[in-house]
């Protein structure tokens, strides 16, 4: 019988500088404009956000911008290197609403009910598992929040059944972003 031990995540350095250097790229925002996308994941001035796996920031700084001075980031992310790029950018830009944290999605430590939209964009792999973040996502999300997840590969149809098994409707979908609101009637069982 295998056990499982407390072993240190691995993180790839070298993925994540090839990350960074296409996200980095100043030629990527005229291809792919972080303000409409994060526009049509629903994001607007004044809301709490949280951005699951932030990379090297990419949204981050956007989101902050759309949000302004009275709304939040919370911009989380398992690897050392993304949250100490975001960090350098939050300086360089003097941008004061954003919290980047370095801790798995699945256990974000923020209050219940207390984001207004949480965003999972270009992951092919999410630490701590979908059902494990989807559950916490739900927990943090104000009644009635939204949840904005960009599909990369797979089926649609499996996408949408997998998050509304946690307690989300799925209402909208622009491009490849699928968006959902919490269910507080909890029809579904958000931690099962």
């Amino acid at each position: 019988m295998e056990t499982t031990t407390n072993k240190k995540p691995h993180h790839s350095n070298f993925a994540f500088k090839i990350i960074t250097a296409m996200h980095d790229n100043p030629l990527l925002p005229f291809i792919k404009n972080p303000y409409k996308i994060l526009e049509r994941a629903g994001l607007k001035s004044g809301q709490k956000v949280l951005e699951v796996g932030c990379g090297p920031g990419f949204f981050t700084i956007p989101a902050a911008n759309i949000v302004g001075t009275d709304g939040m980031v919370y911009a989380f992310d398992v690897h050392p290197l993304a949250i100490e790029r975001v960090k350098n950018k939050i300086k360089r830009t003097g941008v004061s609403n954003v919290n980047a944290i370095l801790a798995n999605a699945s256990a974000t430590g923020l209050p219940d009910q207390s984001i207004d939209l949480a965003f999972m964009f270009g992951l092919p792999y999410i630490a701590g598992g979908m059902d494990s973040v989807l559950a916490e996502l739900y927990r943090i999300l104000k009644p009635n929040g939204m949840l904005a997840f960009q599909k990369s590969r797979g089926s649609k149809e499996k996408l949408i059944a997998a998050v509304e098994n946690k307690g989300f409707n799925f209402f909208e979908q622009s491009g490849r972003i699928f968006l959902f609101k919490k269910n507080n009637g909890q029809k579904n069982n958000p931690t099962s």
